[in-house]
């Protein structure tokens, strides 16, 4: 049968990944759904009491608009960390958590190669992570749409994508670091570790006159001004793609020569 180690990990984490999904939708349910009643304020004398460098730090200088405002709450905040905190999360365990438990091993004396053990293990972060992006959109849209807000499907098609495959990236990193060390704590610092550089680069950056700090951060390729106002990219997309199938060689070329049963 194709595929054994990815259906048997989606397999036994459906409830988990359901909880997630639906947590996610949930949040983001609830942020949309706000937009309406914030219209209907006088928000740009709430927006003047804070300093215009908190409000570009955080994305809430866009904030006037449906797109605007979904594009820095939900796709700019809360929904990119809690992706991030599952993607890279997951990623840790996937290999490196396995390996520490001693669970790896037995996969290992099974009729399965090295590689296949490695290649299904970072399916199943990718396929779970699409999971979550998928309700994240339909629940954001579906919102959306049944209180009218003017949210163009194509800029929150392009956000999703940018969301998806930025969380994708860092959770690709800490599994490729977690299957070369076989240590999970060293796995889940450096994928944390670098997504929190990585947004601080892209946040400060502009702020202090260095725009080039979000040109080399893979949050400012996602993120740029706003993920739902910002033009499609081809070249941030194809640099987040090209990230991630870095990091997975390069932890392939370890993984395959490492000793695993010591």
């Amino acid at each position: 049968m194709s595929a054994p180690i990815l259906r048997r990990i989606l397999s036994s984490r459906k409830r988990p990944i359901a909880l997630w999904v639906l947590a996610l939708a949930g949040v983001s349910a609830m942020y949309t759904s706000v937009f309406p009643w914030m219209e209907k304020m006088d928000l740009d004398d709430m927006l003047q009491a804070f300093p215009p460098e908190f409000m570009e730090i955080m994305g809430y200088d866009d904030i006037g608009t449906a797109s605007g405002y979904i594009g820095s709450a939900v796709y700019g905040l809360i929904a990119f960390a809690l992706l991030l905190v599952f993607a890279i999360g997951n990623a840790g365990r996937l290999i490196a958590g396995q390996e520490e438990d001693g669970a790896l091993e037995l996969e290992l004396t099974s009729p399965v190669s090295r590689r296949t053990i490695y290649t299904e293990r970072a399916a199943a972060l990718w396929c779970q992570t699409t999971l979550l992006v998928v309700g994240l959109f339909v629940a954001t849209f579906g919102v959306s749409l049944a209180l009218g807000m003017d949210v163009p499907v194509v800029d929150l098609l392009g956000a999703t994508l940018g969301l998806w495959l930025v969380g994708g990236l860092f959770g690709t990193i800490t599994f490729a670091v977690g299957a070369a060390t076989g240590r999970r704590v060293v796995a889940l610092g450096t994928g944390a570790g670098l997504a929190v550089v990585g947004w601080m680069l892209n946040a400060i950056g502009p702020t202090i006159d260095m725009d080039w700090m979000g040109t080399v951060s893979p949050v400012g390729w996602y993120m740029a001004e706003n993920p739902m106002n910002s033009d499609f990219s081809v070249v941030n997309t194809l640099l987040l793609v090209a990230g991630s199938a870095i990091a997975f060689v390069l932890g392939w070329v370890r993984f395959r020569s490492r000793d695993l049963m010591t």
